[in-house]
């Protein structure tokens, strides 16, 4: 079923960005595509009061949680950088589209960061420095998908941008959360232990993050997950860490690590080790779907399909259930929302972003 969905939702994807090329080589000036670029940079003209800019970049949502994550977010990062006007984009098409739709909540316009990256450079507006802000979690698929725009607005690769204009912005690149092993691991697992030690006390208590198909495992990055567990373990054997998309890291991985350490019983408290709690936090983890049927069944990747992480576990025997859903994505956490926000300043001290290396991890 996952495979399906997954397969649907490319094919959705594929076919949402071919409309966006379509519109953009259409001659009618209200094509969907100018219809954005126009929204975007009169917004822009409208709000401008700094010389340089911040572009945060998250992968999406439709829920209400994850948008006043987002709200709060931007609040919080305006506080932060005052000499920095703040954008929020998204960078998934079919969640930019489900969001102007009104899909669970009222409609929201946000757009993709080319938009904002256009609108950046646009006569009347031109900032001098510009830093994107990835809200990615780990530095994996997504992640290179903020690269890619930046590279192509550098390149001027629709060739409709000031190329002098270009020459002389700087632009500056805002890591992942957990973009490095020996400093960002050991950060997040001590921020995420001050906050729920007393949880760990309890019972185990379950991180739910997204990872990569290992078709997609750009960079490798999906082993940010176990470094991530092994950390968190230093301060509890109570604490693990599992994925609703990498291989040998589903929740029926999690349970046999849960079972070798000798937990068979007890409470499990679950948490989205995402962005936002959106819809794999509230369906994933901690929604009612269930294929139980006197047992489970696991697909040929060992992963039991169509089955929440709360529903798993408490027919697994532990005590699981709507009470021990943690249900807060990472953003509302200030502790470790400041992990990103360090990353922005991290990214404004340093050089401007070398765009034919990027900033990739190395291993």
């Amino acid at each position: 079923m996952k495979k399906i969905k997954f397969f649907m939702m490319a094919l959705a994807a594929i076919a949402l960005s071919a409309g966006f090329v379509a519109c953009d080589n259409d001659d009618d000036e209200t094509g969907n595509w100018q219809k954005y670029q126009n929204a975007v940079t009169k917004n822009i003209k409208a709000n401008k009061k700094q010389s340089k800019a911040i572009l945060l970049v998250a992968f999406g949502s439709t829920w209400q949680q994850a948008y006043d994550a987002f709200d709060g977010t931007v609040t919080a990062y305006k506080q932060k950088f005052p000499g920095y006007d703040v954008f929020l984009s998204f960078s998934s098409a079919i969640c930019i589209n489900r969001a102007a739709a009104g899909e669970n909540v009222d409609p929201r316009n946000f757009y993709a960061p080319n938009f904002w990256l256009n609108a950046f450079a646009a006569e009347g507006v031109r900032y001098s420095e510009i830093v994107v802000q990835s809200l990615q979690v780990i530095p994996g698929e997504e992640y290179t998908r903020v690269i890619n725009y930046i590279k192509d607005f550098a390149n001027n690769a629709n060739g409709d941008l000031d190329d002098e204009y270009l020459s002389k912005v700087v632009v500056k690149l805002g890591v992942p959360l957990l973009q490095d092993k020996d400093k960002d691991v050991p950060e997040v697992a001590k921020q995420l232990n001050a906050l729920y030690k007393d949880k760990a006390a309890q019972g185990v208590v379950a991180f739910m993050g997204h990872g990569n198909p290992d078709s997609y495992d750009t960079y490798k990055a999906n082993v940010r997950y176990t470094e991530l567990e092994e950390a968190l373990q230093t301060y509890s054997k109570n604490y693990f860490v599992g994925t609703v998309d990498m291989m040998e890291n589903f929740k029926t991985n999690v349970l046999e690590r849960m079972q070798a350490a000798g937990i068979t019983s007890g409470k499990v408290f679950c948490h989205p080790l995402m962005s936002i709690d959106g819809d794999h936090g509230h369906n994933d983890m901690a929604g009612d779907d269930d294929a139980w049927d006197n047992g489970f069944e696991a697909n040929e990747e060992g992963e039991v399909e169509d089955t929440s992480w709360k529903m798993f576990f408490h027919h697994m025997g532990y005590e699981c259930n709507n009470s021990t859903m943690i249900e807060k994505g990472l953003l509302e956490l200030p502790t470790i929302r400041n992990v990103w926000m360090q990353h922005t300043q991290d990214a404004i001290n340093g050089e401007p972003l070398d765009y034919y290396h990027s900033k990739n991890p190395e291993e």
